[in-house]
């Protein structure tokens, strides 16, 4: 009995300083220890801004289904927040696309490419909409990029 609280007390002083050198050590590393710990780990940091974000394929309709549209469009990967948005303005005036959906995206910064797929919902059936596409980063901001005025016929 006095041997296993023995053994118990042994690992116990060897396991705390260790389990408290861990800890700090995880709370106290420097941001350029952080970014090479994530580098490690396949986590690439935020890519700068593209200088220049262009569609390289699209917009197109991928489908159309009662209600719901999916807008697909490729570009450049546009870099910056990780956290994306592809944007679709659309309407039944081409000259006034009032309405907005987006769809969230996580950017992959060791593409060269991103591809953007947004639901478009609440169409009504025989119905022409036109619309164009944006993409857009976490803080809001337009990547810059704007399809022209594209349009569909909800069956």
């Amino acid at each position: 009995m006095m041997d296993r609280e023995m053994m118990g007390l042994r690992i116990t002083k060897f396991l705390l300083p260790l389990a408290i050198t861990s800890v700090a050590g995880g709370v106290l590393l420097s941001p350029a220890t952080e970014v090479r710990a994530a580098a490690q780990a396949g986590i690439l940091p935020p890519a700068k801004p593209a200088l220049h974000v262009h569609i390289t394929e699209g917009p197109m309709l991928e489908s159309v289904r009662n209600n719901v549209a999916i807008i697909r469009w490729t570009s450049n990967n546009p870099g910056g927040s990780d956290e994306h948005f592809g944007v679709v303005h659309y309407g039944t005036d081409r000259e006034h696309l009032t309405q907005t959906a987006q769809s969230h995206i996580r950017l992959n910064q060791g593409h060269k490419e991103t591809v953007f797929r947004v639901r478009v919902d609440g169409l009504k059936p025989n119905t022409t909409y036109y619309y164009t596409v944006d993409s857009m980063g976490a803080n809001d901001k337009s990547d810059g990029v704007k399809s022209p005025v594209s349009h569909f016929t909800n069956p």
